[in-house]
Parts: structure tokens; C-alpha cells; sequence
């Protein structure tokens, strides 16, 4: 399991294998960047535990949710076999009341690439938060800065209060990301009114600006998005869900109950099916009806990814493939090799 605050995982399985796979692969591939997107259940982890094998590599985290320390089975995070072939970052980093965020994510992820850079390890970054992706590759709008004892207030303010709620409180202020937002989506409601009591103005201003801070990445030999076919998607996500259900998320979900009893009003509430467990936990869900409500709304996810990838960052090739397919893998190391040919 993931150390939580270090991300640090699997480097102690490196012991020299792959010290020198990366420069036979050209030294253009040392301290080069490769981007894994698409959507879950795409098979991402297993591309990219396949390439890191392959060029020495080190797997960095791009899922919002494999940030948190808890739910590692419910979450799909890598297990503790895939951890000891391959180094694994950001894995297991956030507790479950902490706020993960493009923002937050960039600052955690710039320091792991720059050390990966100074040790000429490739990074390959694998996650299926298309937004982070998009902020690392082009940048993320600067925001004002906003108090803590602001931030502090609102957030003891609303603790009790209904997110519907919340998201009127917004509109009445700040219709403009009222309409963007979903009434249920409690954290950006409480980002979008932290901004509007802290600058007296829409965060859609904000984001108008124009201003982008952008990290000084190591060159991208290749960059993708896992997009299979629907329906071989939604036949993963049941058949992942039950391998979660024997593999215990029911007990890891009672720890998080035990550990944090308010979890369904934390940040850690997003992580897929974790609502719906702790209904089935409590009697208020039966299995049945907790497992097929899980799959629909993992099948619904699954779906805007595809379309989100499609169109929203078209540095990432759009590929109808999964990553266990040891085809992809290969064509992808003769681009990275080539590429790196060339940067080298």
C-alpha cells in the first residue's frame, strides 16, 4: 500500500534492472516525459507498468482520485505486485478531507518530474483527470489568492449546509458560474464563492484572463488517450467491480466509516461507488441496487472521458485500443525510441 506523503512507491524494485534500459532506447527517452490518458477501465496502468519495465521509467499519478491514502481496492490504485516492478508516485498522497485540484496537483507533481529529470528517468504519467492533464500541458489560469481565514470561514459555515443550497447562495452572487457548475458539486461551488467574497468577482472572470502558469516540462516523446469501444468498457467496469467486491472495498470502506465518519461530506465523497457502499453498509441500500447503481454511474463517467479526450486535448492521440494489448505497447516504445532518436 501507498505510503501516504511521499508517493514514494516500488523505486526499491528498481536495484539496478533497468539503470541503463532507458539510454538503449536512445538518449533522447532520459528524462523524457510520456503522457497516458483516457478513460477508466481502459487498461492505463497496465501500458504504463509496461513501459516503465520496459525504459526503466517511473509511473507518476494523474487520477484525482488514486490521490487519496484510502480506498487503494475502490479506487483501482496500482497493487502492491505492479508497485514492486516499477517506481510509483503520488499514489496515496492526500487524506480524505483534504481538496485535490489541478492546482494542487501541479504543485505536488513539479518537484517529482524535476527530480526525474535530474536522475534521467523517464516519467510516465498515467491518470484519467483530463483537466490536470490539460493543465500540465498548457497551462493553468492564475488565481487571485484567497485568505485562509476565509477559506476556513466558509467551509465552517457550510459544513452542514445542503451543496443545492450552497449552489443558490452562488447563483444569487455569481449566476455566470452558477450555471456551470453542477448544484451538487459542493467543492466548486465552495472554490467559486471563496473567489467571489475574496475579489468581489466571478472566478469566470478569473479564468478569462488569460494569464496561464505553466511548468517547465522535460520533452514528450509520446502522449496518448485510451478510448476502447463502450461496451468493452462497460464490460471492464463490472467485471473490475467484482474483482474490487472479493478483494475486500467493503471492509476498506468500513475502516474509512470508522476513521472518518463524516466521509460523505469530505472531498474523498467523489471517488466513484464510495456513497453508495456507505448506504449499503448502513441498510439504507441493498447489494443488488448498490452494485448496479456503481456500474451505471462508473459507465456514465467512462462516457464523458471519451468524449472529453476526443475533443478537449488533442495532444493526446485518441486510441480505440486497451492497454494490456502488448501490440500498443510495442508501437509506442518505437515511437518513444524514435522520438528520443531525435531529441537525443
Amino acid at each position: 500500500m501507498s505510503q501516504r506523503g511521499s508517493g514514494r512507491i516500488g523505486d526499491q524494485a528498481d536495484n539496478g534492472r533497468h539503470r541503463n534500459i532507458a539510454r538503449r532506447q536512445g538518449d533522447g527517452v532520459i528524462g523524457a516525459l510520456i503522457v497516458i490518458g483516457g478513460s477508466t477501465a481502459s487498461g492505463k496502468s497496465a501500458l504504463a507498468l509496461a513501459l516503465a519495465e520496459r525504459l526503466g521509467g517511473v509511473i507518476v499519478n494523474a487520477d484525482s482520485q488514486q490521490l487519496f491514502a484510502d480506498l487503494p481496492i475502490l479506487t483501482a490504485r496500482p497493487s502492491a505486485a505492479d508497485e514492486a516492478r516499477a517506481g510509483h508516485r503520488l499514489y496515496g498522497v492526500l487524506g480524505p478531507r483534504e481538496q485535490p485540484s489541478a492546482g494542487r496537483w501541479l504543485e505536488l507533481v513539479a518537484p517529482v518530474l524535476e527530480e526525474l529529470r535530474a536522475a534521467g528517468r523517464p516519467a510516465i504519467l498515467t491518470g484519467g483527470t483530463g483537466l490536470y492533464l490539460h493543465a500540465l500541458l498548457r497551462g493553468i489560469a492564475v488565481m487571485p489568492p484567497v485568505p485562509a481565514a476565509l477559506r476556513e470561514r466558509l467551509r465552517a459555515e457550510s459544513e452542514d449546509v445542503p451543496a443545492a443550497l450552497l449552489h443558490e447562495r452562488l447563483r444569487a452572487g455569481d449566476p455566470v458560474m452558477a450555471a456551470r457548475l453542477e448544484p451538487g458539486d459542493r467543492q466548486r461551488i465552495l472554490r467559486a464563492l471563496e473567489i467571489l467574497e475574496a475579489t468581489g468577482r466571478s472566478l469566470a472572470y478569473w479564468q478569462a484572463q488569460g494569464r496561464r502558469e505553466r511548468l517547465d516540462l522535460p520533452p514528450v516523446l509520446a502522449g496518448i488517450a485510451l478510448v476502447p469501444p463502450a461496451a468493452l468498457v462497460a464490460r471492464r467496469i463490472e467485471t473490475r467491480f467484482e474483482a474490487m467486491l472479493q478483494a475486500g472495498v467493503l471492509d476498506e470502506v468500513a475502516a474509512l466509516a470508522q476513521s472518518c465518519p463524516d466521509a460523505a461530506r469530505q472531498p474523498i465523497a467523489k471517488v466513484h461507488g464510495l456513497r453508495e457502499l456507505l448506504a449499503l453498509r448502513e441498510g439504507r441500500l441493498d447489494e443488488r441496487t448498490a452494485r448496479e447503481r456503481i456500474n451505471a454511474q462508473i459507465r456514465q463517467y467512462a462516457k464523458r472521458q471519451r468524449t472529453w479526450f476526443r475533443h478537449q486535448l488533442p495532444e493526446l492521440r485518441a486510441i480505440e485500443a486497451v492497454g494490456e494489448d502488448p501490440a500498443l505497447a510495442a508501437a509506442l516504445l518505437e515511437q518513444i525510441a524514435e522520438a528520443g532518436a531525435g531529441q537525443g
